[in-house]
């Protein structure tokens, strides 16, 4: 392995090079964190394999220190080595973007927050006492459709792989259910409310939700590796391909790469890479892409679990790592591809991490553990950090399926 101005060892024969295309201690500009672990991340990622994942990437962006880590298989069949650059489906990380859009037009005066949801909506949700703001941090009280959808992890991804729904459709399968809770009441994480922000969006404006993607967030910051293609099925470029864990864990991994992730849409059916979605978080805590107003709503964070480590503000997650920072950004599942994408509050170091599988809770935790090599720079493998977050009530859940409780 061969890094600019420093070296460090292989670490295992499935480890790809790690690049850093400045030396770190002379480039780094955020002085009050320490030094990322390199060796941390790649423990991280060679646990992850252990348990089940072909392969991970981690892209740590740190003043004008870049760093590019790797392992393991991003095509299984072809021998394909992972590296840090390739594309992937980032999941629930999409709610950051849908709500970058939904915060500009707050900012435009077209949707008020605190405004019930229903006055911006062609069909009325059951209780009109959902606002906008319930929808952006989960406290509508809708059900989240997927619990059904994905109850049997491969039969459910296998019926819906190439369907194309509707956001009414979707949001019909959650209206079916009573409520989970009255609306501004606890925090229940539902991929409902970001398919009903997606329509509202798209009502409000008359605009698709891939064009106001591309026009306010694509285009402004030159994120050339994300896109939004849903309803067709296929990654282009260098990417990885993503497998799925079945519920009887002794069958196979499934190739779950092509879909339309149409049961998503404005929840989850962004594509990305690291290195766009460093870009993307740095510039939203900064100020760049949602007015200062906005930005501070969005960063106002709730705790969501008992030990206070996890928060959620209006479509951005917190995570208070064990050096006591907290970083923002957004955890991301979708059929085959686990994420990490989080920065410092000031933007100055931002990393994003992803696993080549899902459906294997032990994986999604595991991989959370390059937030503590990144940003506090320890081995989470060998301190009581990775422990202490495998702990934590959230990371137990999938953003598939919320209420349905995998290992």
């Amino acid at each position: 392995m061969r890094i600019r101005n420093t070296s460090l060892a292989l670490v295992g024969s499935a480890m790809v090079a790690a690049l850093v295309t400045a030396s770190p201690a002379v480039a780094d500009s955020t002085p009050t964190l320490p030094q990322p672990s390199l060796t941390g991340v790649l423990a991280v990622q060679k646990q992850a394999m252990a348990d089940g994942a072909p392969g991970a990437l981690t892209r740590i962006d740190s003043g004008s220190a870049v760093y590019r880590l790797a392992s393991g298989k991003a095509d299984r069949t072809a021998g394909t080595p992972m590296d840090a650059d390739r594309r992937f489906r980032v999941g629930s990380v999409s709610k950051s973007f849908t709500t970058v859009v939904l915060m500009q037009l707050v900012a435009e005066g077209r949707i008020d927050l605190d405004a019930p949801a229903n006055d911006y909506l062609p069909q009325a949700l059951p209780d009109d006492g959902i606002t906008v703001r319930h929808l952006l941090s989960h406290r509508s009280g809708l059900w989240d459709y997927t619990n059904d959808m994905f109850y049997h992890t491969v039969p459910g991804f296998e019926a819906v792989r190439n369907k194309v729904f509707t956001y009414q459709e979707l949001i019909d399968l959650s209206t079916a259910h009573a409520p989970t809770g009255r609306p501004g009441a606890a925090y229940s994480y539902s991929n409902t409310n970001f398919v009903v922000l997606g329509l509202m969006i798209e009502h409000t404006t008359g605009v698709p939700i891939a064009t106001q993607y591309q026009q306010r967030i694509f285009e402004p910051l030159g994120l050339k590796n994300t896109s939004y293609v849903h309803p067709r099925t296929t990654l282009t470029g260098s990417y990885a391909r993503g497998y799925v864990r079945d519920d009887d864990t002794t069958l196979p991994l499934v190739d779950s790469t092509e879909q339309t992730v149409s049961w998503a849409q404005s929840a989850g059916a962004v594509i990305s890479n690291s290195s766009d979605l460093n870009r993307f978080f740095a510039a939203l805590v900064s100020g760049r892409l949602v007015a200062p107003a906005q930005l501070r709503e969005m960063m106002s964070l709730v705790p969501v679990n008992a030990d206070q480590t996890q928060s959620y503000g209006l479509g951005l997650r917190g995570r208070k790592l064990s050096c006591g920072v907290t970083v923002y950004g957004h955890t991301g599942t979708v059929q085959g591809y686990y994420t990490y994408a989080f920065t410092t509050a000031d933007g100055r170091r931002s990393m994003a991490s992803m696993a080549n599988t899902s459906n294997n809770g032990t994986v999604n935790t595991v991989l959370g553990g390059t937030l503590e090599a990144a940003f506090c720079g320890t081995d989470p493998t060998r301190t009581a950090a990775l422990g202490r977050s495998a702990t934590s009530d959230d990371d137990y859940t999938e953003d598939i399926a919320p209420q349905v409780v995998r290992h």
